[in-house]
């Protein structure tokens, strides 16, 4: 994960959710966040190395937006990550999905849009119409 990035993904677990663990209410965290329990609300990481690890039991529902992200476990809501998203075996999400790098393995689901997030500086492409110049 983040090998193409200029900033590399938090490497330690600040805060861990654990199992037995339920919250209800938005969750603002940096560093590194584990969750093993269940997240009912938002959860947004300060910071550009954050990385939010979702293991197989754990549960989030509403929107995540992390620069860096391992799930394994399920998501309700839409996640958005400006870095890198790591979607294991296990890993179930139901919503859309942004990223700039994705990696995914056999058995993972995404239920939802996947819409890749280019690279600052990379050029947009532009459709042609009617009245554009075309060459031939």
């Amino acid at each position: 994960m983040g090998k193409k990035s200029g900033e590399k993904p938090c490497n330690t677990i600040d805060t861990l959710i654990g199992e037995q663990t339920q919250i209800t209410g938005n969750l603002v965290f940096s560093g590194g966040l584990r969750i093993d329990g269940k997240v009912h609300g938002d959860i947004t990481a300060q910071g550009d190395g954050s990385t939010l690890i979702l293991s197989e039991r754990g549960e989030v529902t509403g929107n995540i937006k992390v620069p860096h992200l391992i799930i394994n476990g399920r998501i309700k809501g839409n996640v958005h990550s400006s870095e890198c998203v790591e979607l294991q075996a296990k890993a179930e999400i139901t919503g859309d999905m942004t990223y700039k790098s994705l990696e995914m393995a056999l058995g993972a689901t995404v239920n939802g849009g996947l819409i890749h997030e280019a690279e600052k500086g990379t050029p947009k492409l532009k459709a042609i119409g009617a009245s554009d110049p075309v060459i031939s």
